[in-house]
């Protein structure tokens, strides 16, 4: 349907036609009510207009047959949309499960994304056509919106949290990527392009260089060089959580309750590591507030994640207890 209508963006995205075509509808529906309304409003402007100064209106009352009608038909359309926007709404909100997973940072004003494979780029996103693929995004300083007219996808991104958007590109091509959130004065530079490629060019461009490594092997660097192994150790005797299998298992907490450990979760525990003390620990962790970058957090996020469970390590995030570290409580 795009194609018919040269104002709008191409349709090159998966949910590009379900978009339009739910948009099509309600203008349709609105045309058709506005045109409806206007004319009986006309009609009985003309046709029941007072005619003298003593004419007296006769009172009608419609069968309730009508009453039903007129009822019953607006709230089944209105029934209508709402189904009709649901599926699509969880369809542009749901990423499939084997999508392809990119992390971006909105920076004024710039689009920093980068590849699981290691691969970084600046207002430039790189993707295979027919694969879904993933984006979760944070800002660094104030609110963005990732926004790909032809792919009809915008989403906020904001300061301290994690947003996602997804997309599955039908057509090769070059898409433009805009900030569609007043950012600052340089607002309306902040763009770039999202270049849809055949999965074997695209798998050339992987295999082309220009990365450093996996995010998950920077990330496990990056740990290292913080120092964060030696209290999060893997057998669990260290003065913090043990990290193997964390990545969404869920941790108890001190004083009760229990939190999924999520990105958002991880990434609060990196720079507020006193806001959730896990069960069993002491607030001692020192905030990386201002140490770490927004890419170097989802580095270590990438790190944790790929850290899957050890035989014999402890639950993820739980002391080993004295008796099963074959130690006695006062040998610690």
């Amino acid at each position: 349907m795009g194609q018919r209508f040269p104002l709008f963006p191409e349709q090159a995205s998966t949910v590009a036609p379900m978009t339009d075509n739910l948009y099509f509808f309600l203008i349709g529906i609105t045309v058709l009510f506005s045109t409806g309304i206007f004319l009986a409003i006309l009609i009985f402007a003309i046709k029941y207009r007072r005619r003298s100064e003593d004419q007296v209106p006769v009172q009608y009352e419609g069968p309730a047959s009508l009453e039903i009608i007129w009822t019953l038909v607006p709230l089944g359309i209105v029934m209508l949309m709402f189904a009709w926007g649901t599926h699509v709404f969880f369809a542009a909100t749901t990423p499939p499960r084997d999508a392809i997973e990119i992390y971006g940072v909105g920076k004024q004003w710039m689009w920093k994304l980068q590849h699981m494979e290691g691969h970084r780029e600046i207002n430039e996103l790189h993707v295979p056509v027919g694969t879904p693929v993933r984006v979760t995004l944070t800002s660094e300083d104030v609110i963005h919106s990732f926004f790909v007219p032809d792919f009809r996808i915008k989403t906020d991104v904001l300061p301290g949290r994690y947003t996602t958007a997804w997309f599955e590109a039908t057509k090769p091509g070059r898409y433009r990527l805009f900030c569609a959130e007043y950012c600052g004065t340089d607002h309306s530079r902040m763009i770039g392009w999202i270049h849809v490629m055949e999965p074997q060019e695209y798998q050339a461009w992987l295999s082309g260089g220009g990365a450093e490594g996996s995010m998950a092997a920077s990330g496990q660097k990056l740990f290292e060089d913080l120092g964060c192994a030696s209290c999060h150790t893997t057998d669990g005797r260290g003065r913090g959580p043990n990290l193997v299998g964390l990545f969404g298992s869920p941790v108890a907490l001190a004083g009760g309750g229990t939190v999924k450990a999520d990105a958002a979760y991880i990434r609060e525990s990196i720079l507020a590591p006193n806001a959730k003390i896990v069960a069993g620990y002491q607030p001692i962790m020192p905030t990386f507030q201002g140490l770490v970058t927004e890419e170097g957090i989802t580095q270590l996020i990438e790190h944790i994640r790929s850290l899957g469970q050890q035989p014999g390590a402890a639950p993820a995030g739980q002391p080993v207890q004295p008796e099963a570290a074959g130690t006695k409580a006062g040998e610690r």
